[in-house]
């Protein structure tokens, strides 16, 4: 038994790995971490990028496709490949835990960020191009993606909700969860069927707020690499609270599962800061941490496993006070963060089609 499977085990906090690539799905590298304890997978457009640039996994596949079809599309082909080819690798997890579990995220296209119709129609799109039940395909928490969510969910599809950076909009992500699934309720729906994560980032947190700290002198140096955890607690305090009540409870006598937390960005940026910081900080029930593989391969080797995600609770909002009144707005925090998310996928896709763009003039020019 592995550190990952004793966190699902003691913990019930299922790890995922923040990494797709068709060589990791082919060559085995994929299965052998299902075998070590990884219950998921995530991707985004930065890691299809560094797949799809970074192997040759990928040329004879895509040299087929743009003889008849745009770049673009044969793209999401072969994301969409990727990503079923996944699902069935993580479908006995799935099977195994009874649907709760095994699943494999794909998202939208990061230039629909501020379009909530264009969203709708993608994330349909690809539930219904990737018919399985362990897909879930994600989508931004942005103003525009929130009542995309709620929408979705509405209709019946598992949703992972990406790029939350602030417990305002994470109470908004809840409740889009929670009168969406009130909606397929009285559409006749089965809502046992419906599954949601809302993916909380972490550590990118801590990167922007210690900046502005940096800013601020030396007097706020005790400050530094605290406020990541600490809003990710109290967010973890409001799920408990949200999914409890009257309200909550209605649901789940219908089957209803908890849309559960999501640990995202949880790699050490900061070398000086324990390289599991924002692993073994953030463990308990009912909660995903999606690691990239140095994580994965770093809490293998020396992670604690121990209930830590709602330890000083009290103490985290004390901090998050501190930082106010040293001037740190969380909000603006929050809103640099969202449109840095958004910037930095997009420019992954449009980097990622412009290298499969300059193969696929290549491949003409040589034949």
């Amino acid at each position: 038994m592995t550190r990952l499977h004793q966190l699902y085990d003691e913990q019930h906090q299922s790890p995922w790995i923040d990494n797709l690539t068709r060589p990791g799905i082919l060559g085995g590298g994929l299965q052998e971490l299902v075998d070590k304890g990884v219950r998921g997978v995530t991707s985004n457009p930065t890691i299809f990028e560094k797949a799809m640039t970074g192997s040759d996994a990928y040329d004879e596949q895509f040299a087929e496709l743009i003889r008849t079809d745009t770049v673009e599309n044969a793209f999401w082909t072969m994301a969409v490949d990727d990503v079923s080819h996944a699902c069935g690798l993580l479908r006995p997890v799935h099977d195994a835990s009874a649907g709760a579990d095994g699943f494999v995220s794909l998202e939208v296209a990061p230039s629909l960020a501020t379009d909530t119709a264009g969203t709708v129609d993608a994330a349909r799109n690809l539930h219904e191009r990737i018919s399985l039940p362990n897909l879930m395909v994600k989508i931004p928490a942005t103003e525009e993606g929130v009542p995309a969510i709620r929408q979705m969910i509405a209709e019946g599809r598992n949703i992972n909700v990406t790029l939350i950076f602030s417990i305002p909009r994470y109470e908004e992500v809840m409740e889009a969860y929670l009168s969406g699934l009130e909606a397929f309720d009285a559409a006749g729906g089965d809502v046992s069927q419906v599954h949601s994560v809302a993916s909380f980032f972490v550590s990118r947190v801590d990167t922007e707020v210690d900046r502005r700290l940096d800013g601020l002198g030396a007097a706020t140096a005790a400050l530094r690499g605290k406020a990541a955890v600490a809003q990710a607690r109290l967010a973890y305090d409001r799920f408990g609270d949200r999914f409890g009540g009257q309200r909550w409870e209605a649901l789940a006598a219908k089957g209803a599962h908890v849309q559960r937390p999501l640990w995202a960005s949880t790699s050490t940026k900061n070398p000086a800061y324990p390289d599991l910081l924002y692993v073994d900080s953030l463990i308990g029930p009912d909660t995903v941490d999606t690691m990239p593989d140095a994580t994965v391969a770093a809490f293998l080797d020396h992670g604690t496993v121990g209930r830590t995600v709602d330890s000083d609770v009290d103490g985290a909002g004390a901090h998050l006070e501190q930082l106010a009144a040293a001037g740190v707005d969380m909000a603006d925090v929050a809103r640099v963060l969202e449109e840095e998310g958004v910037a930095s996928f997009a420019k992954s896709f449009g980097e990622l089609i412009q290298s499969l763009s300059d193969k696929a003039n290549a491949l003409h020019t040589r034949n």
